[in-house]
């Protein structure tokens, strides 16, 4: 079988250096920064965001010095502008200046046909909107292969989901969850488990949510994975922003490895696990609240186990996929880091019981964030 490409595309917010609130300098950084990455750093909804896209590699290493490069280029651009980069999925502070929608027509289209979601009633920007995820792109689909094989991992992006939560605080509070984002963000329309259809039928879904007005264009389709509209291939959705860079690599491999092992099922049309809806929400619910810590619910038979239980069992499902590329040793040794040493959203806790301060939190993961 060919080893299936992987690429990731990471969204930072914008700090400021001295009061660690974020700040609306991206323009500036990526005019600073585009003669290194060109395409491969673009705006994002809010001029607080930036994000990187990797190109498509075979190789987890590779994968990982393209990641730490870009970093490192978008930190000096931002360091420049007096503002660091940080990976997390919600502002552990609240800005000190109103956020403001990134001048392009498509976002300006956006904040007026989704103004509940942006806006408060008295025209100010709701910051809660500010939220940077984690994407994984896999191989190289038509959009039918990309939708099945979809359809066929649902079971497993709760766990995913669980492994990569780092939004515990937002606005200087803690909000009880591990994965914050996943509350905000899950409030635009289309957020949520991939529907099972065939490809007609997901043209003529997507064409109708267009036509009424729940979504803008195709490419608002958010859900947790989807065959991508700009490049052919699998993009999974879950994951917040991750500061730890071997955690966003380990998250890659492991969505390659999921995706390598179902695609026998997706080529002998195996019918999709028909997991009911509402247990499909509540893995995910249970997975943003309570992470690795708490319970989660098994993709095979539906019951509640630990959530560190089921990423052993992602990994021992996905063993043969990651024995092909050399892969398991290296996820092993990062899952036992993790689960010794807590997932972003403890580290965060872990240094606001050491310190105290909130800004310490940030300071710790605009360094994670750079020394990648």
């Amino acid at each position: 079988m060919n080893v299936l490409s992987m690429g990731v595309e990471e969204e930072f917010m914008l700090v400021d250096r001295v009061t660690r609130a974020p700040v609306n300098r991206a323009p500036r950084v990526i005019e600073r920064a585009s003669g290194d990455l060109g395409e491969q750093l673009q705006s994002e909804f809010f001029n607080a965001q930036t994000e990187i896209c990797t190109r498509a590699t075979s190789c987890r290493t590779a994968l990982r010095d393209e990641l730490a490069w870009m970093r490192a280029v978008v930190a000096a651009a931002a360091r420049s502008e007096h503002c660091v980069p940080v990976a997390c999925g919600t502002p552990v502070l609240p800005p000190e200046e109103q956020l403001t929608v990134t001048n392009t027509e498509r976002y300006r289209r956006m904040a007026r046909r989704y103004a509940p979601l942006v806006t408060r009633d008295d025209g100010t920007t709701r910051d809660e909107g500010l939220v940077c995820g984690c994407h994984v792109h896999i191989g190289t689909f038509d959009r039918e292969q990309a939708l099945a094989l979809a359809q066929h991992m649902r079971p497993w992006l709760p766990v995913l989901q669980a492994l990569a939560g780092n939004s515990p605080f937002a606005q200087r509070r803690d909000t009880g969850y591990e994965s914050w984002r996943a509350v905000e963000h899950a409030r635009w329309p289309t957020v949520g488990p991939t529907p099972v259809l065939d490809e007609p039928q997901y043209v003529a879904h997507v064409a109708r949510l267009v036509e009424d007005g729940t979504l803008l264009d195709n490419r608002m389709v958010y859900w947790h994975a989807r065959p991508s509209e700009h490049v052919p291939t699998l993009e999974v959705r879950v994951a917040d922003a991750n500061a730890d860079l071997d955690t966003v690599v380990l998250l890659a491999v492991l969505v390659r490895g999921l995706a390598f092992t179902l695609l026998p099922r997706v080529a002998a049309r195996v019918p999709v696990p028909r997991t009911p809806c509402p247990d499909l929400l509540q893995a995910h619910r249970l997975a943003a609240a309570q992470g690795l810590r708490g319970l989660g619910l098994d993709p095979v038979d539906g019951r509640e186990r630990p959530a560190a239980t089921l990423v052993d069992a992602l990994i021992d499902f996905a063993r043969p996929a990651l024995d092909t590329t050399d892969d398991t040793d290296w996820v092993c040794a990062q899952w036992d880091r993790i689960r010794t040493d807590g997932g972003g959203a403890a580290r965060q806790r872990a240094v606001l019981r050491r310190s105290g301060q909130f800004t310490a939190v940030v300071d710790d993961l605009a360094a994670a964030t750079v020394r990648g």
